[in-house]
């Protein structure tokens, strides 16, 4: 999911259909939702996340995962180029629920991003 939220970010479409392959209901909604802000003011995202994600819980068809993301070097840019309120990025704890689908693909349907430093 990650990796398909870096590549649309780098010119804020938050229309690709590579994210729904790995998100759905409120997590693609968070996401489309940052995508198109970014894009209304003129923001792109440059650089990719690091991520060592591990299940944390598997009840059925539901597992929660735990990752200690690192943004450092996946930053939001103003379009001319400037780094976007000069926000550097860090290390946050990130907690997601991924559920299993009928054809059998995992999809993330929930996630929350702690603040930078958090883990």
């Amino acid at each position: 999911m990650w990796r398909a939220m870096a590549q649309a970010g780098l010119t804020s479409d938050w229309q690709s259909v590579e994210l729904a392959k790995y998100a759905k209901g409120e997590a693609l909604n968070t996401i489309t939702r940052s995508l198109y802000r970014d894009h209304a003011s003129q923001v792109v995202t440059k650089g990719t996340p690091k991520n060592d994600p591990r299940v944390t819980s598997l009840q059925g068809n539901t597992a929660m995962i735990g990752d200690c993301g690192d943004s450092t070097n996946w930053l939001k840019y103003k379009t001319t180029g400037e780094l976007k309120d000069n926000v550097p990025g860090g290390r946050q704890a990130i907690t997601a629920e991924v559920v299993r689908q009928e054809d059998g693909s995992w999809r993330v349907t929930r996630f929350a991003i702690q603040a930078v430093g958090t883990c």
